[in-house]
């Protein structure tokens, strides 16, 4: 079955071209299926059963694998029997008849204007720390990246003069404007912070860590914990916590929905439109708090 995954993996990435991340995913969740269903004597897709899925299913559930993690490995192998029953490989799908878990919907982290002003202030020193911790704050807010599209931005990415950032995942590339604030602190940055911080190394990548190595999604995730506690925001934030709140406050601002949609790399709209109701809900209480995005 290893080799039929590979195929597919493939598929997916050059015929597809799916997003590295959702790859990588398809790959993890197949290869573990497949090695489940190897110790249990099935080793071919043809071979491959519902009753046999369903028994992996309720493997994963009473391992204690969340309802979302089990519906995304449902879908992973959806789509990989899909592609089998189109190659031939497979006469009958045995996913046809599987059924998803039901998923709780849970409402993103999301900050106010105020609020996000508030983060972004704490980072005000004058160490290379500081001024670095600033930029990337304010540019992952103004432009609404991802953490993994944060850390992995190379330097010829950013254009300076006109305000916008290039971003890459996998065959997919945007380009997304950011405003005056997210330019100050990136020129501060690159002029006055990220050479000290290289300690004399060349790393094309952008954001520089203490040891002059790229920045790792973990050191940022301590990064953003830290100045929220230091801004004693009671909500729990992570890295994507700033992706969410750049997407409601342009909603709520009045911006258009189809550009804000190619602005966060959606391919599905519908992930766009959910921002439509947070939007709604939280503009009531605070009406002027979205009247101006951070420019």
């Amino acid at each position: 079955m290893e080799t039929e995954i590979l195929r597919f993996v493939e598929y997916m990435s050059v015929e597809r071209r799916a997003s590295r991340n959702t790859v990588v995913s398809y790959e993890r969740d197949l290869n573990q299926m497949a090695g489940y269903l190897r110790e249990r004597g099935i080793a071919g897709v043809s071979k491959v059963t519902k009753t046999a899925l369903n028994s992996y299913i309720l493997f994963l559930e009473k391992s204690g694998r969340a309802s979302s993690t089990v519906s995304r490995v449902m879908a992973s192998m959806r789509t990989f029997f899909h592609y089998e029953l189109r190659q031939g490989n497979i006469r009958k799908d045995p996913t046809e008849m599987l059924k998803t878990p039901r998923v709780e919907k849970k409402a993103p982290g999301i900050l106010t204007v105020e609020e996000v002003e508030k983060l972004l202030s704490q980072a005000d020193g004058d160490g290379a720390k500081e001024i670095r911790d600033r930029a990337m704050l304010e540019l992952m807010y103004a432009a609404g990246l991802r953490v993994s599209e944060l850390i992995s931005l190379h330097t010829e990415d950013v254009n300076l003069s006109i305000g916008f950032v290039t971003c890459r995942d996998g065959a997919r590339e945007r380009t997304v404007p950011f405003g005056r604030s997210a330019r100050q602190a990136l020129v501060r940055y690159t002029e006055q912070a990220r050479g000290q911080l290289l300690k004399g190394e060349d790393v094309p990548e952008l954001f520089i860590n203490c040891s002059g190595a790229p920045m790792s999604r973990q050191g940022f995730w301590k990064i953003i914990k830290y100045y929220g506690e230091k801004a004693g925001i009671r909500e729990d934030i992570t890295p994507h916590t700033l992706r969410h709140s750049f997407a409601v406050h342009l909603i709520g601002g009045g911006a258009d929905l189809q550009a804000v949609q190619t602005m966060l790399g959606h391919s599905d709209p519908a992930a766009t439109q959910a921002y439509v109701t947070y939007a709604a809900k939280m503009r009531e209480p605070q009406e002027t708090a979205y009247a101006q995005p951070r420019k």
